[in-house]
């Protein structure tokens, strides 16, 4: 009963399969190859962005940070939530691979920013000088680190935002598919329709073995991401197996089916878990993350059942005082079933 993480979860056997395919014969190294070229096709149909350029590279913080330095130089700044993952799980990796850019970190309930604090923290940071450096950048993760998402309006209202004020705007997707199934939304309608200059694409956590994807809707800067993705070792030289991850990966939809079922399992587990006494769900489960408070000794029940997961946030303790209430997250994979869910309520229960 692994509710720990979406990391934690396997490959899909289709993906799988694929990579096992794709191990055949010899193909040109670091991405020249036809499996790359059919992958990066597919994701601009499924973009509906035929001039996008798409590269491949194995984790969400390369994606990421690869992607801000497009945007950001080192005297620049970055607007992101103060929870964000750039922020919170990246050891300064955006910072280094921009040469030196700060972080601004705007609050937020739920992992969300909304308009008016993002306009009040562009007025508390807006002189751009040689002293304060310079406004370049909005960051917005999609889904949030809360598990909740940002539909197309907010995003629009977000990016004109920046737009007004000189800023590009990166969405970091790590789990943007299951902000997609949430919303059943075009890809596009959640990205460059509505202003986003730059998608870091999450696929390792919703069925991949180990593929993100920078998109990039302006394709004048594909030829500095491809230099930068090079100097900052994150160009595979066997790019054919992070391809054909996210060939199989879109084909069929198979990452929107993935990402509903893992959706649909963190619903259920959630209508279960308020029903048990001393329960609260403290955000709407909107995606594949739950968020719930809970006594103690409940938590203890679950541990000592089998159930994995994380308090959250991680300063708190799994001992002490079994009625005082704890702050857990649980999050549900495209391999959590319903016999998961069902086992779990009846062990707390």
């Amino acid at each position: 009963m692994n509710f720990a993480s979406d990391n934690a979860g396997g490959v899909h056997p289709r993906i799988m399969a694929a990579l096992a395919a794709a191990n055949a014969g010899h193909v040109p190294a670091y991405g020249t190859d036809r499996i790359t070229a059919a992958a990066q096709d597919r994701l601009r149909e499924a973009f509906d962005a035929p001039e996008a350029a798409v590269h491949f590279v194995p984790t969400g913080t390369a994606a990421n940070a690869l992607a801000l330095s497009l945007m950001a130089p080192g005297w620049g700044k970055v607007f992101c939530h103060q929870d964000a993952h750039i922020q919170t799980s990246e050891t300064g990796a955006p910072e280094f691979f921009t040469g030196g850019a700060k972080l601004v970190l705007v609050p937020g309930t739920g992992g969300k920013i909304t308009p008016e604090a993002l306009i009040e923290a562009l007025e508390a940071n807006g002189r751009d000088s040689v002293h304060a450096g310079r406004n370049v950048a909005l960051s917005l993760t999609n889904a949030t680190e809360w598990g909740t998402v940002y539909d197309p309006d907010e995003v629009a209202a977000l990016a004109g935002i920046a737009r007004d004020h000189g800023l590009a705007v990166h969405m970091d997707g790590a789990r943007f598919s299951n902000a997609l199934a949430s919303l059943d939304v075009a890809p596009a309608d959640l990205t460059w329709r509505v202003g986003v200059d730059v998608l870091s694409l999450g696929a390792t956590k919703n069925g991949c073995m180990a593929v993100e994807a920078v998109v990039i809707f302006d394709p004048a800067l594909s030829e500095e991401l491809e230099f930068r993705r090079k100097r900052g070792g994150a160009l595979v030289s066997k790019h054919r197996y992070l391809a054909a991850q996210m060939l199989a990966w879109l084909e069929g939809d198979l990452w929107l089916q993935m990402a509903s079922h893992a959706n649909a399992m963190a619903h259920e587990l959630a209508l279960g878990l308020a029903r048990l006494p001393g329960v609260r769900i403290d955000q709407r489960v909107a995606t594949n993350q739950i968020f719930a408070t809970m006594p103690r000794a409940l938590y203890q029940r679950g541990l000592a059942a089998g159930i994995s997961c994380h308090l959250w946030p991680h300063t708190q303790s799994a001992d002490g005082d079994a009625d005082e209430p704890v702050s857990i997250r649980l999050v549900c994979g495209w391999d959590t079933g319903l016999d998961d869910v069902t086992a779990a309520l009846a062990a707390l229960a």
